[in-house]
């Protein structure tokens, strides 16, 4: 199968994490898109930490449970070690030698990934889908694409997605002021980050603070 791999704390999930693997679906003829959140280091495994987790992970549930092709993949989420994205991929690799799979990042992430950890060691295990948000960027992607496959012989195709002001911060924020995250995730992650009260202060929630 040709397998989409989505990495990500996904702290939360928001709608653009789904629409730009539903690109990725479509566009590339996927079998399936995996979505892979991070686990927690060991040097700062905590309660609060392992909680943390808990719900990223419950969120992504809700958010793709009614997705047949979209999949929760929680192999770095039990890991005990720190996960890099080399180490992720040749594992799969070796896990399932019948997929062929394709990992997906943003613009940033294809012109930083010369600093990621062993990171000639991610170009043979996957086929690298980096995601363009507008077309005035087109020119210097497709230079940095013919620059890594050149000096690095790595396999990037360009993916195309819409330009979405959405961000996990900004969404953390507005939960923590008590405001509304409806339309930003999946209605079910919204209705779930209200009931456990997530991103909210200590001080408030001891002080009996819900969000409306």
């Amino acid at each position: 199968m040709k397998i989409g791999i989505m990495g990500g704390t996904f702290d939360p999930i928001h709608i653009g994490h789904l629409l730009l693997g539903e690109f990725a679906y479509e566009d590339f003829g996927l079998d399936e898109i995996w979505f892979l959140p991070n686990g927690n280091p060991p040097h700062k495994q905590t309660k609060e930490m392992e909680d943390a987790l808990m719900h990223r992970v419950e969120m992504i549930r809700l958010a793709i449970k009614d997705v047949p092709y979209f999949k929760l993949c929680l192999h770095e989420a039990k890991e005990t070690s720190h996960s890099y994205t080399y180490k992720t991929m040749r594992e799969l690799n070796a896990i399932y030698p019948e997929n062929e799979f394709y990992f997906i990042l943003g613009a940033d992430s294809l012109f930083a990934i010369e600093h990621w950890k062993y990171f000639r060691e991610i170009f043979p295990t996957c086929i690298i889908l980096a995601a363009m948000r507008d077309d005035k960027d087109a020119e210097d992607m497709r230079m940095q694409i013919h620059y890594l496959t050149q000096e690095y012989d790595a396999r990037i195709e360009l993916l195309r997605a819409p330009l979405l002001e959405i961000s996990s911060t900004t969404i953390r924020k507005r939960a923590a002021r008590g405001l509304r995250v409806y339309y930003m995730v999946p209605d079910a992650v919204a209705d779930y980050i209200k009931k456990q009260h997530l991103y909210i202060t200590k001080e408030k929630k001891s002080n009996g603070f819900r969000d409306n």
